[in-house]
């Protein structure tokens, strides 16, 4: 991801309110997005800038290498869904 801020995508602005989420560009420079509870208290902030995510590889090189990154994502963060953070960065930016 290059640049200075993140562009959150409709597609996870939809997914963030099924989950009854707000979300944000984050304030953190090394993270995407910070995420809030209905409320607007902050929960966490997700997703490295370093990184891109599967929206982003479905714009820039299309579904069937995008699922593969997605595969390869949740083999290498498998354990990390346990957690609040990575929990809300597989929903948010890989489904």
């Amino acid at each position: 991801m290059e640049g200075d801020t993140y562009k959150i995508l409709p597609r996870t602005y939809n997914i963030a309110k099924e989950l009854n989420l707000r979300i944000e560009p984050s304030k953190n420079k090394n993270k995407k997005i910070d995420v809030y509870n209905k409320d607007g208290s902050y929960i966490a902030s997700i997703g490295d800038k370093n990184y891109s995510d599967y929206n982003y590889y479905i714009q820039s090189h299309g579904i069937e290498y995008a699922n593969q990154r997605k595969k390869l994502y949740m083999i290498r963060h498998n354990r990390d869904i346990n957690h609040l953070r990575g929990y809300l960065a597989m929903r948010l930016l890989w489904s």
